[in-house]
């Protein structure tokens, strides 16, 4: 399996933190880094240093790196029109020199969305937005170049736009769906998706809606995604150490007890892990919410991540 560093910059990151992590974790042998897509901190705390904007920050983090791959868990699709999207995401892809994948979800903390003034429109729409969002992306950069590109949706118009620029990769960066939905996120990931993710689950559970996602490619002619999870990390070399960087996540007791996280010295995590590929998934992203604790990266790296 594949580790992966999954950050929450909204719950108090600056820049210049997220570049310490992303080169860290590239020389480090991690095989991409992602961000969340907030702008608001979740949950109770000190708001500072306050939000930063996802793609900006995946754009300055590409000049800065060589060949860790960069991403989003997941951009939320009522932040932004997905023509400029597009734009976003195609430009940061080649500024990577074609190392950009974009999770890209429905959106769901309704707080931030009231304090920054963003439409948050019930989870049908949500939905139904998210779908036509991903047939305008993949609209957009599979059209020929000198080509222009409409759409006419529910939601969504676009007249003769000129669908550039095109990203590095082609057809377009990997796309990424996720989530715990048992009918809708399965149906959208079988049609658009490259890979999908299930967040902060257990084994069983991921098991499940792995199944599902499984059946709605059958179904839609296909067996080529990719499968991953998402879980907070706390690894340590001694018990101390361990219950310290529980503490550093956050997470509660019941939180831990339903399958968040995953815990202990290098062999409870490797074992703990490797439940995960026992059911299918091929990546893992590694939440970790102290950036300032860069061994705690390091020790991933070479005690865990081997063995896996």
């Amino acid at each position: 399996m594949q580790l992966r560093v999954f950050t929450e910059p909204q719950q108090g990151a600056t820049y210049d933190q997220l570049l310490r992590v992303v080169r860290a974790a590239e020389d480090l042998g991690y095989d991409a880094f992602f961000r969340s897509d907030h702008l608001q901190r979740i949950g109770s705390g000190e708001p500072g240093p306050g939000p930063s904007e996802s793609w900006l920050t995946l754009g300055a983090l590409a000049r800065e790196t060589t060949h860790i791959r960069l991403g989003t868990m997941l951009t939320s699709a009522t932040f932004r029109l997905p023509s400029v999207l597009a734009v976003a995401v195609a430009q940061v892809d080649a500024m990577s020199g074609g190392r950009v994948e974009l999770g890209l979800g429905a959106g769901w903390y309704e707080r931030e969305h009231a304090a920054y003034g963003i439409a948050f429109p019930p989870v049908a729409e949500r939905f139904e937005r998210l779908e036509e969002q991903f047939e305008i992306l993949t609209g957009l950069w599979g059209t020929p170049v000198g080509s222009t590109y409409s759409f006419n949706g529910r939601h969504y118009t676009l007249a003769d736009c000129p669908a550039l620029p095109k990203p590095a990769q082609l057809p377009h960066p990997p796309l990424i769906v996720g989530g715990k939905g048992p009918r809708r996120t399965p149906a959208l990931a079988a049609r658009f998706a490259d890979e999908f993710n299930m967040p902060f689950s257990d084994v069983d559970t991921v098991r499940e809606q792995f199944d599902r996602v499984r059946t709605a490619c059958r179904e839609h002619g296909r067996d080529d995604i990719v499968l991953s999870v998402a879980q907070t990390v706390a690894v340590g070399r001694t018990d101390a150490e361990v219950k310290r960087r529980l503490a550093a996540s956050d997470l509660a007791p019941d939180e831990l007890a339903a399958g968040q996280g995953v815990f202990g010295v290098p062999e409870e995590v490797v074992e703990q892990l490797s439940r995960f590929g026992g059911v299918g998934a091929d990546r893992v992203y590694c939440q970790i919410l102290d950036l300032a604790d860069l061994d705690h990266l390091e020790l991933i790296a070479n005690e865990v991540a081997p063995h896996l």
